[in-house]
């Protein structure tokens, strides 16, 4: 994919307002940490996250998004008429239906031309919102539009520890399989895309690419059971390990196949923003790309794995902080479960308005 009328004109984010520790999450699984013979640390050891962040109990994702989207449609400074296109890309959302889109767009006031839609895809959700709406914008077919999604893991975290301490047949293997759904935190992100004739800052979307493993659909599953966990809180089980090496394989062919789309060698990338999971991913998948960690914005230490909003999340609160500058080619580097993965290249000409609540 090339593209030479599309930019990045606005990006914003909320940070929720109650922050738990690795550390207050090992207190509750102190008994079965007992009975198996572990310690208190080795959550943040294993994974570098000190904190995640959860919004309030019975939170609702679409008026967070609501609130995040809003922001990012005051930053760009483009009168709302523009706005053709309404994605919302998280796993979470308010029901099954009507999509969640549906009310975000209502409380925005956006036009009723708009394209108003929910994409899902795991990690990847926001991404393949991008992409989606960046066609639209190439086309000719919108001026512009707001991507955007909100993820609690709140449910996930809680009920995964209920699970491990009331069952007494745990195992340090069962540990093991429901160990990344603790580092799961919460956020939301919102990225306004348009026409380049209608931006004021050129901040280019280059183009990008994809390229799917399903073979790995196996190594991470969530879903709720009801029957067999006694709620309907979900649960998610992970074979870290090998979906890590897996993960870190398709990247490193997905990120040959955008080098030759765009024509840069690893020389020419500036800044990286990446999918947020943990110290062991960056590492590797730094190594396996042969790219500077410097070049990276890393935020999962203290806000966990934001599921689909952690990379657009991470790339807000860096342009926000400078780490990204004019000139900068800056490399999105997104992937999830299933697996899938797309990687961006972004020609940065000037900081875009970029803010955040939280």
């Amino acid at each position: 994919m090339r593209y030479q009328h599309v930019c990045l004109e606005a990006l914003s984010y909320t940070l929720p307002p109650h922050r738990v520790t690795s550390e207050e999450l090992e207190q509750q699984l102190a008994p079965l940490y007992e009975r198996l013979g572990l310690s208190v640390g080795r959550l943040e050891l294993m994974t570098g996250i000190r904190e995640r962040r959860f919004f309030a109990a019975g939170t609702r994702p679409g008026e967070v998004s609501a609130r995040t989207a809003r922001r990012a449609l005051e930053l760009s400074g483009l009168d709302r008429r523009y706005f053709g296109a309404l994605i919302h890309g998280s796993v979470c959302r308010d029901q099954l239906e009507p999509a969640t889109a549906n009310s975000v767009h209502h409380a925005l006031g956006l036009p009723e031309r708009a394209f108003v839609v929910d994409v899902s895809n795991a990690c990847l959700g926001l991404m393949n919102g991008m992409v989606m709406l960046a066609n639209m914008i190439e086309l000719g077919q919108v001026r512009a539009g707001v991507v955007v999604g909100t993820e609690d893991g709140r449910d996930l975290v809680e009920g995964t520890i209920d699970s491990l301490v009331n069952n007494p047949n745990v195992t340090r293997s069962d540990l093991k399989l429901a160990f990344a759904s603790l580092t799961i935190g919460a956020g939301s992100a919102a990225v306004g895309l348009c026409d380049r004739k209608l931006s004021r800052t050129q901040n280019r979307l280059l183009g990008g690419v994809f390229r799917a493993d399903t073979s790995s659909h196996r190594l991470c599953e969530g879903d709720v059971e009801a029957e067999k966990h006694g709620d309907d809180r979900p649960r998610m089980q992970t074979d870290s390990e090998a979906l890590l090496h897996a993960g870190v394989d398709l990247a490193a062919a997905t990120w040959q196949r955008l080098k030759r789309c765009l024509g840069w060698d690893n020389t020419d990338v500036d800044k990286a923003f990446t999918h947020q999971v943990g110290r062991a991913h960056r590492k590797l998948l730094y190594e396996r790309l042969g790219l500077d960690p410097a070049i990276d914005f890393s935020t999962v230490e203290f806000l966990g794995n934001t599921g689909s909003v952690a990379l657009p999340m991470s790339l807000a609160m860096g342009v926000e902080r400078g780490h990204v500058q004019p000139d900068d080619r800056v490399a999105l580097l997104g992937i999830g479960s299933g697996l899938n993965a797309i990687m961006l290249g972004l020609q940065w000409q000037q900081n875009c308005a970029a803010g955040g609540e939280g």
